[in-house]
């Protein structure tokens, strides 16, 4: 295993406190711990990407971290309606 591979080992395991607090915490901070939670993943799947050298996983990441945001935001938008 090289560097990159590591790093995303690192990155991979820091989402299990992140999904633990959107679990258990009120509506709009779990999603902000599930926003974060996506900028890691993605993070991550880059680190992958250049550990394995397959740039599909890069493509993968940049969709995924905009899909994120996206989804955060529609998310809040519906979520603030329903109050």
């Amino acid at each position: 295993m090289n560097a990159w591979l590591w790093a995303a080992c690192v990155l991979t395991a820091a989402l299990v406190p992140l999904l633990v607090v959107a679990i258990r915490r009120p509506v709009f901070e779990g999603v902000l711990a599930l926003e974060v939670a996506g900028t890691d993943a993605a993070l991550a799947l880059l680190l992958l990407a250049e550990g394995t050298r397959r740039q599909a996983l890069a493509d993968v990441a940049l969709v995924m971290a905009v899909m994120s945001f996206v989804g955060a935001i529609a998310f809040l938008r519906f979520a603030g309606r329903v109050r």
